[in-house]
């Protein structure tokens, strides 16, 4: 066996599962689709293991998964439902060759989707065009024809990424969705939540059809056994030091901690189990390399960038502070550099952060309205960079976010704030 069938960071992880703090979880969510009259609305940070406990609980054989990334309609998401279970759709030709397609047969779950998805061969585009022939989607009502393929059989609907979805398209869709319910077809949902902004839980419609199921991040515990599960399994005698440095360094996230502990196998030269026990000292060094070579999966420079150069000024150049360390910068590198030093964390309340501010500056450093302005921008900027929520800014109460782990990391292994 390969160290990469056992820590699998972006994949389902058979060999280093760990659940003990999702029983209650995974309890409501069997309920709630056994029951079949309610969406399940999943809501947690990014990365903190939603889509794992969702296929682990339900089976990736009964999950018609898709995103919500990329939808500008309604159809589109159908349309990409229909591609997994295969569902031919009719099709109509303005030109003179036709091709067609039955709007057919209700998806059996005797065989799967596997099964279901060879009885058609229509793509999920709405139209193409190839050579001389351009083919257009008929007129259909997708829901109908949803309603109609899958009310009343074993398979989900899962839409991850559903907050990547334009606000007004979300709304159609729950409409469409508490109608396909009603139905019978069960349907789940995943987001990031961001300012409680959640149009499912929201939308009055729904009030009373919706199950929540609220996510965190992991503590540092239930990461450490990620690494104990999958250091047993690859005959790798673990020290505490190293599991526990590991474990502080993925800030919550179980992915993270997958890609750091099979990166340590790999930095030492363990591709394969080996024969013989192995062991994996922390080695501050060792260590260093481990989150170099993790940080190389990371890239968030472009955003980093954006962060550190803050907004355009206008009129008078910014302030210049020096640093402990010999370098330079304003207040925008002064506050990234403060986001990534030790210890990692993904909150920050004002004062712990001007004092953390305060304590990479040699002599005069930025007042505090100019930190708090500094945060406002970089949300701003962070978030537009990123098209996604990665990081908050929660002006009223004068805290700041970080959204997503792997933004921390890079910020930290990177040393982009550094002069």
């Amino acid at each position: 066996m390969r160290t990469r069938e056992i820590f699998t960071p972006g994949r389902f992880p058979t060999w280093t599962y760990v659940d003990d703090h999702l029983k209650d979880k995974e309890d409501q969510l069997r309920d709630t689709i056994e029951d079949g009259s309610m969406l399940v609305s999943i809501s947690g940070p990014s990365k903190s293991g939603k889509t794992v406990f969702v296929e682990n609980v339900l089976g990736r054989e009964n999950l018609i998964q898709v995103t919500g990334a990329g939808v500008k309609t309604p159809s589109d998401l159908w349309l990409r439902v229909f591609d997994i279970i295969g569902t031919p759709i009719e099709r109509s030709s303005n030109t003179s060759s036709t091709k067609s397609g039955t709007i057919g047969g209700k998806v059996g779950g005797e065989g799967g989707i596997l099964v279901a998805k060879a009885k058609g061969e229509a793509s999920a585009s709405a139209s193409y065009e190839s050579g001389q022939v351009e083919l257009e989607t008929a007129a259909i009502d997708f829901l109908q024809l949803l309603i109609r393929e899958l009310a009343d059989t074993d398979f989900v609907v899962f839409i991850d990424d559903f907050h990547y979805i334009e606000h007004s398209i979300q709304s159609d869709l729950a409409e469409q969705i508490k109608e396909a319910i009603r139905q019978g077809v069960k349907f789940i949902c995943a987001s990031v939540p961001y300012h409680s902004d959640d149009v499912i839980r929201s939308n009055p419609d729904l009030r009373g059809r919706f199950f929540s199921i609220d996510f965190d991040y992991w503590n540092s515990d239930f990461l450490k056994k990620i690494a104990y599960k999958g250091f047993d399994k690859a005959n790798i005698v673990y020290r505490n030091g190293l599991v526990d440095r590991l474990a502080e360094e993925a800030a919550g996230s179980p992915q993270l901690m997958q890609y750091l502990c099979l990166n340590a196998c790999l930095e030492k030269g363990i591709r394969d189990v080996p024969d013989s026990p192995t062991d994996l000292i922390y080695e501050k060094e060792f260590f260093d390399e481990i989150c170099r070579r993790t940080v190389a999966s990371t890239d968030y420079s472009s955003i980093a960038e954006k962060m550190l150069d803050g907004p355009k000024t206008r009129g008078s150049d910014r302030k210049i502070y020096i640093s402990k360390f010999g370098w330079q910068g304003d207040v925008y590198r002064f506050l990234l550099k403060a986001l990534s030093v030790d210890p990692p964390r993904l909150n920050f309340r004002y004062q712990p952060l001007v004092d953390r501010i305060g304590s990479l500056c040699d002599g005069v450093s930025p007042s505090g309205s100019s930190i708090t302005n500094a945060c406002f921008h970089t949300a701003n900027i962070a978030n537009d960079s990123a098209n996604d929520n990665v990081v908050e800014w929660d002006g009223e109460n004068d805290v700041f976010d970080i959204r997503d782990p792997y933004l921390l990391f890079y910020l930290r292994w990177s040393e982009i704030a550094d002069g």
